[in-house]
């Protein structure tokens, strides 16, 4: 798709439009994230809500800002308390896992900072969609049954989840089922919610009465979040990291986010020196293998970055690159991490015709998150610290008012120091994954966004195992199994990643865009 205006990718129809709107209302490319994001939160809570985490990568007057709105542990928590309720390892869902949600707060500090638009009226479709309703699409629907299934199995084994997922079952399922596709949703109290937010910059949720049910909620069904956790929350603007690739700058947030596993594994790919070629199984090799040993030192290194044992300027060096790249033969590796030396998800990109883009990404993690929602309020809580451990060696180490390892990452590429554009793929630990891929298919094939989202997809998920999208090539499939690797052909494609991509043309001004087929995507142009 083409625009010249201004241009919206997202995974719901409705969403993409609530951000051409704002556009037209007078807004830019920031208030129309902004608003994206807000109406996701309503017509996608299968993969994020209010009660989630935040990133963004904003381009404006010429230069990339980021911003960390993932939320902390609460301070009352510790690693010692949770071992002492009879856990080895944090539990994945409940109230345990809640951490002080960012949502609210992104909109918020990115609209007073950049935006045209008061937060007020940018979330003022969120809330119309909210109330008077909108059909299921067929993606959504079948996310929403499945989130519906897992609860109910949880709850009819255990009567403490039961009690836990009440609410969730209240405000998702209120007919004693999931909603049908096509079936049109409302969400009333979703819609208080959004309008309280709006009319106070976020305050309310910090520090006002939603606060305070948030607070009780999560406390009431045994987690550890309290009124200052949420009142002494801020966001936190920080420098973007990039690596330079064939000749690219491919940006990403810095820890405690996984972005720069993508760059570690770009890093590696080009210190093997292996020239991609397209359709090639010995290019796809040096792939997976560069992936593998990125992903391996990432879940061993990264978390916030004042806890990392390895600084992020040693991950992304020349040195480390080659030295990874050593470890690539003819066959597939079990990957063992570096030695150093001593010493649920949706994404959006925007762009409108005054040069502003954005590269947006927000989460409640696992679908609907921890399956803890604050009673009538449309609020679902995330359980990103589901991702903390209780191992007191491990960089991701559960301690009081700490960021833990998180998967969301937004994208954005330069090239001599101008916009190329934004581009992201959603889908937990496969989103570095789907970086690296999106990037590879752009700059070493040359393909447009469409097709450089829709070429099938590899996920490396452990030891030599690499899950195959069903419509990958069956002869470079049995290619790499012969090269080691323990490929499986998955039925579907529904783990391998939901992208969207927003290219500007540097000579025309021209916005070009693609968006996935995996889910029920779509482009807004103006």
């Amino acid at each position: 798709m083409f625009a010249k205006n201004g241009i919206v990718a997202t995974s719901q129809p409705l969403a993409a439009q609530v951000g051409v709107e704002i556009m037209r209302s007078g807004g830019n490319a920031i208030d129309a994230a902004i608003a994206t994001a807000a109406a996701l939160t309503v017509v996608e809570p299968t993969g994020n809500g209010i009660g989630g985490d935040a990133f963004a990568l904003v381009w404006t007057k010429g230069k990339l800002h980021g911003l960390n709105a993932s939320g902390r542990s609460s301070q009352a928590i510790s690693a010692e308390k949770i071992k002492g309720l009879g856990y080895d390892k944090m539990p994945t869902y409940g109230a345990i896992p809640v951490t002080v949600p960012g949502v609210p707060a992104a909109w918020a500090e990115v609209s007073r900072k950049y935006g045209k638009l008061s937060l007020s009226k940018t979330l003022e479709p969120a809330i119309r969609l909210a109330e008077e309703g909108f059909p299921l699409t067929p993606i959504l629907g079948k996310l929403w049954r499945a989130a519906y299934e897992k609860f109910k199995a949880m709850s009819d084994e255990n009567q403490k989840d039961e009690e836990t997922f009440a609410a969730w079952f209240e405000t998702f399922a209120p007919k004693n089922r999931p909603p049908k596709i096509g079936e049109i949703w409302t969400a009333p109290g979703h819609a208080d919610t959004l309008r309280k937010i709006g009319e106070t910059d976020a305050r309310e949720f910090y520090e006002g009465e939603l606060a305070e049910k948030i607070v009780s909620t999560v406390q009431k069904h045994g987690g550890f979040l309290e009124k200052d956790d949420l009142s002494n929350y801020k966001v936190k603007w920080v420098d973007p990291i990039s690596t330079n690739y064939r000749g690219y700058d491919v940006w990403e947030i810095p820890p405690n986010g996984q972005g720069m596993v993508a760059l570690m594994a770009m890093n590696i790919h080009q210190a093997s020196g292996c020239a991609p070629v397209y359709g090639d199984v010995e290019t796809l090799h040096q792939q997976i293998e560069a992936m593998k040993l990125a992903f391996t030192d990432g879940k061993k290194f990264i978390t916030e970055e004042s806890h990392m044992q390895i600084s992020v300027e040693d991950l992304l060096s020349d040195e480390y690159a080659k030295e990874r790249a050593g470890h690539i033969g003819d066959e597939a590796i079990l990957p063992e991490p570096y030695n150093p030396p001593k010493g649920g998800t949706v994404y959006l990109a925007t762009a409108d015709d005054e040069g502003n883009m954005v590269s947006f990404i927000q989460s409640n993690y696992m679908g609907f998150g921890s399956g803890v929602v604050v009673p009538g309020t449309g609020i679902a809580l995330q359980n990103r610290g589901a991702d903390f451990s209780l191992i007191p060696e491990d960089a991701n180490y559960l301690e009081p008012g700490k960021l833990s390892y998180n998967t969301i990452i937004p994208g954005f590429v330069t090239k001599n120091g101008n916009a190329v554009g934004p581009f992201g793929v959603m889908g937990g630990y496969m989103q570095p994954q789907g970086h690296f891929q999106v990037v590879s298919n752009t700059v070493d094939y040359a393909l447009n966004p469409q097709a450089a989202l829709d070429q099938p997809r590899w996920q490396w998920v452990g030891g030599k195992t690499v899950h195959v999208e069903p419509d990958f090539p069956n002869h470079l499939a049995q290619a790499l199994q012969r090269k080691g690797h323990d490929i499986h052909i998955m039925t579907d494609s529904g783990t391998f990643g939901r992208g969207q991509i927003i290219w500007r043309d540097s000579e025309t001004g021209v916005l070009q865009a693609g968006t996935e087929s995996r889910t029920d995507g779509s482009i807004a142009v103006w």
